[in-house]
C-alpha cells in the first residue's frame, strides 16, 4: 500500500504566486512627460470664431519649413534656422471672436491642467507685451545643459475676444526665441527676454501654488 504525501497547496498556486512575483519585479521604466500639449481639444471653437489660425508643423513637415527659411549670412538668422531644425514640433491655435463669451473657462482649463505638472514651470525669463497679465508662459526643463536644458515651451494668452495657444516641442534657445515671433505660423506676441535664466521668480517656483490672474469669462 502506497502512502500519498499531502501537499498543503497546489502546484497551480505556486505558479500563480511565482508569476505575480515576477510581475512585481519587472517594472517598466517611467516615460518622460512629453512637451506636446493636446491643443486639439480647442478645435471645437473654430465654428464660433471669426478668424482661426491653425498651425501644425512636426516631423518632416517642420524640417521642410525650416529649409525655406532664409540662408542669410547673418549669424543670428543662421542660429534661428539651426534651432528650428532641431525642434520636434510647432503647434499654434488662435481663435478671434466677434463678441465676448464665445468660449468658456473650461476651454482654458483643458489646456492649463496639462501645464500643472512638475515638468512645467511658469517663467519670467520670457514675457509677452501683448495681453499683459493674461499671457502665461511655461517652460519644460530637461536633463541636458545649455539649449538642451529646455525641452518645450507653451504660451497661453487669454483675452475677452481672443484665445491663443502656442506650443513648441524640442530644445528651445530662449536667446533666439524672440526671432521666431511672427514666424513659422506663430502670431506676433511681442516676446522679449527679461533675464538670463529659466528659473521662476522667488515664491513662484511651482505653477500650481498660485493660480494666474484670469479674465472673467461668461459661460
Amino acid at each position: 500500500m502506497r502512502t500519498r504525501l499531502k501537499v498543503p497547496f497546489s502546484i497551480n498556486k505556486v505558479i500563480v504566486a511565482f508569476a505575480c512575483a515576477s510581475l512585481m519585479l519587472f517594472v517598466p521604466p517611467a516615460r518622460a512627460q512629453s512637451a506636446k500639449l493636446d491643443i486639439g481639444r480647442l478645435d471645437k471653437l473654430a465654428d464660433k470664431a471669426a478668424e482661426v489660425v491653425d498651425v501644425t508643423l512636426d516631423g518632416p513637415l517642420l524640417q521642410l519649413a525650416a529649409k525655406f527659411m532664409s540662408d542669410s549670412s547673418d549669424p543670428e538668422e543662421a542660429a534661428v534656422k539651426q534651432m528650428v531644425q532641431r525642434l520636434k514640433g510647432i503647434y499654434v491655435r488662435v481663435y478671434e471672436f466677434d463678441k465676448e463669451g464665445e468660449y468658456s473657462q473650461s476651454d482654458v482649463e483643458d489646456i492649463r491642467k496639462q501645464l500643472h505638472s512638475p515638468a512645467w514651470q511658469r517663467t519670467v525669463a520670457v514675457r509677452s507685451k501683448r495681453g499683459g497679465e493674461n499671457a502665461e508662459i511655461y517652460l519644460m526643463t530637461g536633463s541636458g545643459s545649455g539649449a538642451e536644458a529646455l525641452q518645450g515651451l507653451a504660451i497661453l494668452c487669454v483675452e475677452p475676444k481672443e484665445l491663443t495657444v502656442v506650443n513648441i516641442v524640442g530644445p528651445v534657445d530662449l536667446d533666439k526665441l524672440t526671432e521666431l515671433d511672427g514666424e513659422m505660423g506663430m502670431p506676433r506676441l511681442g516676446l522679449e527676454r527679461t533675464d538670463k535664466t529659466a528659473k521662476p521668480e522667488k515664491g513662484k517656483e511651482r505653477n500650481d501654488e498660485k493660480e494666474p490672474k484670469e479674465v472673467p469669462r461668461h459661460e
